[in-house]
């Protein structure tokens, strides 16, 4: 059970959707103004605002909060936001990949070496683990969309590299310049998705107990709980035995 496609669910089942709902509004805002500030604000003309929004509205994010951070985009008092990567190593020797996006380098950098240190984990330099994961664009759909063989066929038609299904979903993988087509591809066949996004797909996966997986979970928790943090990424894998557990 790979960490890529099932730390979602961890954070379901801990009902951390619920608490940091505002915290996960803002940041997916931040997103979508930082991507109509870059390009064009209409989202049919430019694809990244486009995949932002998509992945906003799949969030439950109302449409009055996305209209005003398109809006805030064209705006004299828009904050400049820079995209950082950080990387590094968490508990039980996991590859860690966090994506800021911050109004102050000095003090992003700070706070996440920082939480690193305090919860078992060691900030590496830039390129210190992102050999070991691929960039890829994910669409995720709910089980019910449709059997594996239809999603299967949908998802080559549409362009995808990788289908992987399961009880509770299908996740589809492809080319990270191939997202918004391939997107929009499945949209035509399969409906709206859960989920469109750029990911770190791990390339091998490190396996962890129960304990492994608790320090892990609060590195993760503390970094995402940072308001210049947009992403957490990990290599982990685990037993569908501790997932229970957890």
């Amino acid at each position: 059970m790979a960490g890529h496609s099932k730390w979602a669910n961890i954070q379901h089942r801990k009902g951390r959707q619920d608490a940091a709902r505002s915290k996960l509004f803002s940041k997916l805002a931040k997103e979508i103004t930082v991507a109509a500030k870059m390009g064009d604000p209409d989202p049919e003309k430019n694809p990244r605002l486009r995949l932002a929004v998509k992945e906003a509205k799949s969030s439950s994010v109302p449409k009055d909060v996305i209209d005003r951070a398109i809006k805030k985009s064209q705006g004299g008092d828009a904050e400049n936001y820079e995209e950082i990567r950080y990387e590094g190593y968490g508990p039980g020797g996991v590859a860690v990949i966090v994506e800021a996006m911050t109004d102050n380098r000095n003090r992003t950098a700070s706070t996440v070496r920082s939480t690193f240190g305090k919860n078992g984990g060691n900030l590496g330099e830039t390129g210190s683990v992102s050999f070991m994961f691929d960039r890829k664009g994910q669409v995720i759909y709910s089980a019910k969309a449709g059997s594996s063989d239809d999603v299967m066929m949908a998802a080559i038609e549409a362009g995808a590299e990788d289908v992987e299904s399961s009880d509770e979903a299908h996740v589809i993988w492809c080319d990270a310049t191939d997202l918004n087509e391939v997107a929009t591809a499945l949209e035509e066949q399969l409906g709206e998705s859960d989920s469109t996004k750029l990911v770190w797909r791990p390339q091998t996966t490190t396996e962890l107990d129960l304990e492994g997986m608790q320090k892990l979970m609060k590195l993760m928790d503390a970094l995402e709980d940072d308001d210049d943090v947009q992403n957490v990424t990990a290599n982990f894998e685990t037993s569908d035995e501790v997932m229970a557990e957890l």
